[in-house]
Order: C-alpha cells, then sequence, then structure tokens
C-alpha cells in the first residue's frame, strides 16, 4: 500500500537515513523504533508530505486517507473540545452539503437523458454509499463517546480547548484522528500524555483497528499489545522484524550474537589462511596450494558486524549551593484556575526540607503540574500560602517544552543566551554530553524531535548550580538508556529534588518522599516509592488511576457485596419512625442500585469475552461501542451507589 523506495534524509553534511527501502502493506501495525533523533518521526513526516526526502521517493495509493498525531503541534485556544472533535467531520459535512446542492440541481433539470443529468445520478450515488458507509452513530455521539473514552468529563467538553494543559489537547488531537476513521494512522509518542485508563481505552481500539498503523513509542507493554511488526532505525538503516517489539529484542539480540560469531569465526580461519600463505609463499611444491587459497580469499564474502549506536547522554549536576532547612513550606493552600471557578485541590500542606527528592504521584487532572506551576510562580494560590525558603535556587523543567523553548534559536543559541561567567566557554562541551555534536549544534530548535528538545531543556540547567530541581515528567520523550542516565545523575544530585512522573522504575530507588494527589486533596507518604506502593497494596503507579474504580466493583459485585445498611431495628431505637422509614427506603434504593451494577458487569463481562475471540461476522466497531456505553452507564451507577451509601 506504501513503498519507501531509496530513501534518504540528508541535511548539513549529515546523513538521517541512508537509502532505505520497506513495504507498508494494508492491515499491518507497525511500531518504528529506535534512539531519539535516530529518524522515526521524521518517517512519519516524509510519508505525510510534511518534509520532503534527500532523494528516493514514497509511494502511495492516491486515494488514501491518513490520520497522523505528531508529537509537537498546533492548536487554537479558543475553539471548544467537543467543537474541535467535530471537526474531523468536515468531509462529511462537505458530502452532505453536496449531496443537497446535486438534490436541488436535479429538480430543477428536465434534460433527463443528458450525459451531464447521469454524471450526477452518479455521483449523488458514490455520496450517499460512502455517507451510509461513514455514518453509524451520529458525529456529535461519535465524538462525544470517543473523547470521553480518552478521559475527559461529558461537562469539560463545552469548555475552551485553553483552559486545557498540553496532555489533553493532545487527546482532542488524538479523538480527531480516530474519528476520521482513516485506511492509515500514524501515531507519535501517544501515551505520553495519558492516564491508564485513557490508554487501555486506546489499546483496545488499536487492537481492533482493522486498518494499517504506524505507531513510535518507547511504553513496550504498549507496543506489544498492539503491535505486530518492529521496525528498527539505527544509524541511518533499517531493520525489519515481523514481530513483536518484545520478540523483536529477543531475535535482534540473538542475530547480533551470531552476526559476532561468525565474524570471529571467519576472522580466525582468514587469519589462518594468510599464515599459510605466507609460509608456503616461495615453496615450489607448496605453489598450487597457496594459489588455492589466495583464489578462497579473494572469492570470500566478507561478513561485516553491524555497528551499533552505543552513544548515551553524560549527566552531571553541579554541586548545589546551600540553602535554608525547609526548602518549601505550603499551608492550608488551594490552587485552581479562571478566578477560582476550577479549584484543583484544597487544604494542602507540604514541607519539603533540604537534601529531600521527592515525587508527585496521582492521576492526570489531580494537580501536580498546577502544583510545579505554583513552586515557579507561574500560578500563584487561591488560598493559604506557598513559599520557597531561605537562598533556594531553582532549576525547572516544564513538560511542555515546545512551549518553552524558542523555535528559531538554534541549539547552540539556547544554551548562549542563559550562560554566563566561564561556562560559556564549555557549552560546546556540555552540548556534547547531551548529544549534540558537530553540526547538531547549528540544528533550529524547530526541526529537533521531542527526545531532542529534552536533551535540549536538561542541559540547560546544567549551567547554574541550582539547589532545588523541579522536574515535570522530564523522561516522557526519552528513550529507555537515557532515562537510566538521568536517574543516576539525579541520585547523585546533592540538593533538593521534586519530581512529577509516572515512572515507577524511574522513582524506585530515587526519591525518599512522595506526595499523592487524588481526589482533590494531597497526602504525604514517608519512603520511597516502593514503600508507598506496597502500603498502598498495588504493582505500579498506573494502577492509582484505576484502584478507586476497581474498589467500586469489588464492593458491588455479587461474591463480595457490601452488607447493606442494617435495618432500622438494629440502629437502635432512639430513630423516629420517620427517621427508620427513610433508612428503609435508601436500603432499597442501594439494594436496586447494586442489582443494576451486577447487570452491567454481566452484560459487560459478556462482551469482552466476544472481542477476545470474534467469530466471522462479528461487529467489532458496534460491540465496541456497546461495552463503552455499558460502561458509562457503570461509572453513573457506581457514583450513584457511592452517594447513597455514604448517606
Amino acid at each position: 500500500m506504501i513503498s519507501i523506495n531509496d530513501l534518504t534524509v540528508s541535511f548539513g553534511g549529515f546523513t538521517l537515513l541512508d537509502s532505505i527501502n520497506f513495504h507498508i502493506s494494508d492491515g499491518e501495525h507497525i511500531a518504528l523504533v529506535g534512539k531519539n533523533g535516530a529518524g522515526k518521526s521524521t518517517i512519519l513526516k516524509l510519508i505525510m508530505g510534511v518534509e520532503s526526502p534527500t532523494e528516493g521517493r514514497i509511494l502511495k495509493p492516491q486515494d488514501i486517507t491518513i490520520g497522523y498525531l505528531p508529537q509537537i503541534m498546533e492548536y487554537s485556544k479558543d475553539r471548544s473540545v467537543i467543537d474541535e472533535a467535530m471537526t474531523a467531520f468536515a468531509d462529511m459535512f462537505a458530502m452532505q452539503d453536496r449531496m443537497e446542492q446535486i438534490n436541488t440541481e436535479l429538480a430543477t433539470r428536465t434534460d433527463y437523458e443528458s450525459a451531464g443529468y447521469h454524471k450526477l445520478i452518479e455521483e449523488l450515488n458514490d455520496i450517499n454509499d460512502r455517507l451510509a458507509f461513514a455514518q453509524s452513530d451520529s458525529p456529535r455521539l461519535q465524538a462525544e463517546k470517543t473523547l470521553i473514552g480518552l478521559g475527559f468529563k461529558k461537562e469539560e467538553l463545552e469548555r475552551k480547548r485553553g483552559t486545557f494543559s498540553q496532555g489533553w489537547n493532545m487527546r482532542v488531537e488524538l479523538a480527531k484522528v480516530l474519528l476520521k476513521r482513516p485506511k492509515v494512522i500514524m501515531l507519535d509518542e501517544p501515551t505520553n500524555h495519558l492516564d491508564i485508563e485513557s490508554i487501555q481505552w486506546l489499546e483496545d481500539y488499536l487492537t481492533s483497528y482493522s486498518g494499517t498503523l504506524l505507531l513510535i513509542s518507547h511504553d513496550r507493554r504498549f507496543l506489544d499489545r498492539v503491535t505486530n511488526r518492529t521496525v528498527e532505525i539505527m544509524l541511518g538503516k533499517i531493520h525489519d522484524y515481523k514481530v513483536s517489539y518484545s520478540k523483536f529484542k529477543e531475535l535482534r539480540a540473538e542475530r547480533m550474537a551470531q552476526q559476532r560469531a561468525a565474524y570471529e569465526n571467519q576472522q580466525r580461519m582468514i587469519e589462518k589462511t594468510e599464515e599459510f600463505i605466507e609460509k608456503f609463499r616461495y615453496k615450489p611444491t607448496k605453489s598450487n596450494q597457496v594459489q588455492s587459497r589466495i583464489k578462497q580469499l579473494d572469492k570470500l564474502e566478507r561478513i561485516e558486524v553491524e555497528v551499533e549506536d552505543n552513544s548515551a547522554l553524560s549527566v552531571k549536576f553541579p554541586p548545589a549551593p546551600r540553602s535554608g532547612d525547609v526548602v518549601l513550606k505550603v499551608r492550608e493552600m488551594a490552587a485552581g484556575y479562571d478566578n477560582g471557578r476550577k479549584v484543583v485541590f484544597k487544604d494542602a500542606d507540604m514541607t519539603i526540607m533540604r537534601g529531600e527528592k521527592v515525587a508527585f504521584v496521582g492521576r492526570n487532572g489531580e494537580g501536580k503540574s498546577t502544583m510545579m506551576k505554583i513552586l515557579t510562580s507561574e500560578l500563584y494560590p487561591l488560598e493559604g500560602e506557598a513559599a520557597l525558603g531561605y537562598n533556594v535556587s531553582m532549576g525547572y523543567y516544564a513538560q511542555n517544552q515546545e512551549d518553552i523553548l524558542d523555535k528559531n534559536d538554534t541549539v547552540f543559541d539556547t544554551l548562549d543566551k542563559v550562560a554566563v561567567g566561564d561556562i560559556r566557554f564549555k557549552l560546546r562541551d556540555i552540548l556534547g554530553a547531551f548529544l549534540f555534536r558537530g553540526e547538531d549544534i547549528e540544528k533550529k530548535v524547530a526541526v529537533l524531535s521531542g527526545g531532542e528538545r529534552s536533551r535540549l531543556a536538561m542541559a540547560k540547567l546544567i549551567l547554574k548550580p541550582y539547589n532545588l530541581l523541579a522536574l515535570d515528567e522530564p523522561t516522557n520523550h526519552m528513550d529507555i538508556r537515557s532515562k537510566d542516565i538521568l536517574k543516576q545523575a539525579l541520585v547523585k544530585y546533592d540538593g533538593t529534588l521534586v519530581i512529577v512522573s509516572h515512572d515507577r522504575d524511574f522513582l524506585d530507588g530515587l526519591v525518599d518522599k512522595v506526595y499523592e494527589f487524588r481526589d482533590g486533596k494531597i497526602k504525604e507518604h514517608l519512603g520511597g516509592i516502593s514503600a508507598f506502593l506496597e502500603r498502598r497494596k498495588i504493582e505500579n503507579l498506573s494502577e492509582l488511576e484505576i484502584q478507586s474504580v476497581e474498589s467500586k466493583k469489588e464492593v458491588a459485585s455479587p461474591k463480595k457485596a457490601a452488607p447493606a445498611p442494617a435495618p432500622a431495628e438494629e440502629k437502635g431505637a432512639k430513630l423516629s419512625y420517620e427517621e427508620q422509614k427513610e433508612l428503609r427506603r435508601k436500603q432499597k434504593q442501594v439494594e436496586i442500585c447494586e442489582k443494576k451494577i451486577r447487570t452491567l458487569e454481566e452484560k459487560m463481562k459478556e462482551i469482552e469475552g466476544k472481542l477476545a475471540a470474534p467469530e466471522a461476522g462479528t461487529d467489532i466497531d458496534s460491540l465496541t461501542r456497546e461495552y463503552l456505553e455499558l460502561k458509562r452507564e457503570l461509572d453513573i451507577k457506581m457514583e450513584e451507589w457511592l452517594m447513597l451509601s455514604e448517606n
């Protein structure tokens, strides 16, 4: 379907992609993997026509529809979430308008036998067929279901996009891609800003998606679930494996080991042959054998070991100047937006001492980034106070680097603008430590990948000795090796650290205190991330985002149903007749609600079974829509059950 032929991308004397070839067939789900800056995002841009190759070409059908989610996006902040999502149906609305025009024209024409009249009839039939295929539910209902599946609440759909974070706006763009129902979907790091429920919803959607998928992600589990072919980009070349990501890692290791072993064996054979030739070259009795060995070496196809990209960051933070004992003090603080009309959390108390390494964890939208903005004075408390301690100098890594770095600056200019003193003479060395070498330093920020921008932003933190580092999702665009190196640098850092992250492996062994953002409150947990997770009886941070839902289901399930409220007689004789009557009425409501919950769960379980092993002719889209509708209804019933149980 899409054919990439002898594709080369070069700029400034550097070759990013070197004569690569591969074919993308209809229905394949492909993972593009490789280090940051290897060219993964570039391939997607080339297919979309956003960029052009230096040499080679990309062949694709003219009528192909492609949905593309870039890593870095621009969007209108004034449009509401639902209105933006509805733009995905622009082609459908245009077809409807055209259909009305044709009907109006046909109603006024009388040349029924003319070629023009028949052409209009054919066009009308074609539009009818396309609209019938595209329309299952109404466009607005489809948009609402998709947005809710990606984590939005129904009451948030009318809010303007400017009131949401970069992560939530990425979900709007993702919804637009999915709603267009293209033949090809290309997603560049779609899970960076998704919580676990939304990731699961997207996994389910992509698993059942029958079209072609090209996916870039550093999330191994996500890749394993939704892809069945892995294309690795390394040092300008590609290595194609018709397997999932985990299997690719195994096969790649085996291939490299076999290649090295074969190379070493051949080198030993060559060495012995050359020794024989050199030893008997001038002996007449051995001349035939010598000539035979020489011809053998000439004809030998030499084994070459593929060069691996072993480059890695080199991060070391400067020694931290001494600050006061108390680095941050938060007292009875409330925070939010829109002049207090949206309160994210309240009654927050927090004390961070010098040298502590602290993690902020919790679901998206619970206020972690909001607290970071308060630390940097980008936002101010609605109530209470938040104050930095004596002599605190803070280095801040923001989640949305694309809004902070100047796209018109070069890599070198980005550091040169903020560097002062003797360190200005070391900027090239610092950039080299962050893998910006040679002509890389003259690249414009606008052309950098997400991972390269992350490294550049981190390099800025090296320029000055800070005693407080505030890092908001620093590993979102980093490959696994870069994450490990950054973690070790932060472990050795002797200042105070505050970090927002969903990555348990990154936080484990790094932080010694956890603040959990949950249900509009902030709770302190002493000890590292493993101790926190053990206390919460969960296996990983992502489960924080679904634990509340799961606990509700466990309580409501038939086998583990919570005991119904006690009858009035058992509650004590102090209750009046009217109070006893009201208690019995609530008890009846709880029982009805629990029965409905059990029914919904049974229906969902039945659909899950069908989706797990669909039979021939199964309408997967219809089942998925029914499942999401049941889930929405179940969530409503859960909330109702909680309210009844608490009263």
